[in-house]
């Protein structure tokens, strides 16, 4: 039986193909100080059962972790959490946790490869906490917003009042609500994927094909 070289055969059109339907996966880096709620957020936002790395604190921990204000604490997270959200057909957000004490910091080096964006988590009752991680985005020109975890709804300070106090870029969305509940985590992130579309992030172009 002869073929027709005709492309009207099943395959060669690449929007029939699987790798073509397939959708688009994005790594988001979820960081923050200690006890900010990084953990919870991507526990309660994830659609798959999230991989945590918690330890108990140990007696190592006294005088190096700055557990101010968080004493009631017993574990913190030593590695990574991860997670994952579908947003639609079209995109997946992988969703890495950040550790929050000093000791693991080196681990945010090897986190961040790949990432394209972040979220920063704050607690307005220890917001100095955070300042590691918005520098460290802040230096490398990765786009993020910014969650503040207000828990049991309860708002300390007012949006403007944490921009200043943080020292934000006018274009870095800030998100208020209770980060451990799903529809507040979820929101959070679709704010920063609309940053990331819009490539307004610290005035740099940062769309990415990816969102297209």
């Amino acid at each position: 039986m002869a073929y027709s070289d005709s492309d009207d055969r099943v395959g060669t059109d690449p929007a029939h193909s699987t790798a073509a339907q397939a959708p688009a996966a994005v790594k988001i880096l979820i960081a923050g100080g200690f006890g900010v709620g990084k953990t919870t957020m991507v526990g309660a936002v994830s659609e798959v059962v999230p991989l945590n790395t918690e330890e108990h604190l140990t007696a190592a921990g006294i005088g190096v972790d700055d557990i101010d204000g968080v004493d009631q604490k017993a574990t913190t997270t030593v590695a990574l959490d991860f997670g994952r959200i579908t947003v639609n057909s079209q995109l997946v957000l992988y969703l890495f946790g950040t550790p929050g004490q000093e000791r693991f910091w080196f681990m945010w080096n090897d986190l961040v490869h790949g990432a394209l964006g972040a979220v920063v988590l704050v607690d307005t009752r220890r917001l100095k906490s955070s300042f590691a991680s918005i520098d460290f985005f802040e230096s490398r020109g990765i786009p993020f917003v910014v969650g503040v975890n207000c828990f049991d709804g309860r708002r300390d300070r007012t949006e403007s009042e944490v921009r200043e106090a943080l020292d934000l870029d006018p274009h870095t969305p800030i998100v208020m609500g209770d980060l451990r509940q799903r529809r507040a985590s979820r929101d959070l992130l679709l704010t920063l994927i609309e940053l990331l579309m819009s490539g307004q992030a610290q005035g740099h172009d940062v769309a990415d094909d990816r969102l297209a």
